[in-house]
């Protein structure tokens, strides 16, 4: 049981969490406002302003840098592995929603008569727009700041 109050009591991952946790209720809050209907999916969807991929890891680097040093091993694999999923978010995730969307629209338009077609449509929000990591990332540094060191 100790074990369970360490994680507990861990700051930089309670701030790379809250961190994500906040950029999920930003995005139901922008989609509210943006849409004036309230979408409770966005808060397990992936995709949308602000991005909390990067939210989470940004904290959790930033968390790693404030406690145990900028210079120090724990907080270059923390960044490095931030770079690397806010990389993906962005690159690979954006590209294959956008392929998502051209293949939607070719089945859309390839059965528009009495053809059946029997799979889901594609899911076309899987990544982000730099602008979405940018705020994401942004989000996740200000959670660690405020938490400050453990």
């Amino acid at each position: 049981m100790q074990d369970i109050g360490n994680v507990i009591n861990n700051r930089v991952l309670l701030a790379a969490l809250v961190a994500c946790l906040i950029a999920q209720v930003l995005k139901l809050i922008i989609g509210y406002i943006s849409s004036g209907k309230l979408n409770l999916r966005v808060l397990t969807e992936t995709g949308g302003m602000p991005s909390s991929h990067s939210a989470l890891v940004t904290a959790l680097a930033a968390g790693v840098g404030l406690t145990e040093g900028w210079e120090s091993i724990d907080f270059a694999m923390s960044s490095v592995f931030a770079f690397i999923v806010m990389y993906d978010a962005a690159g690979v995730r954006q590209a294959a929603g956008k392929q998502a969307r051209i293949l939607n629209q070719i089945i859309d338009e390839f059965f528009q008569e009495d053809h059946h077609f029997n799979e889901d449509r594609l899911k076309e929000l899987l990544g982000h727009t730099p602008i979405q990591v940018f705020a994401g990332s942004a989000l996740g540094v200000a959670v660690a700041w405020l938490a400050g060191p453990a």
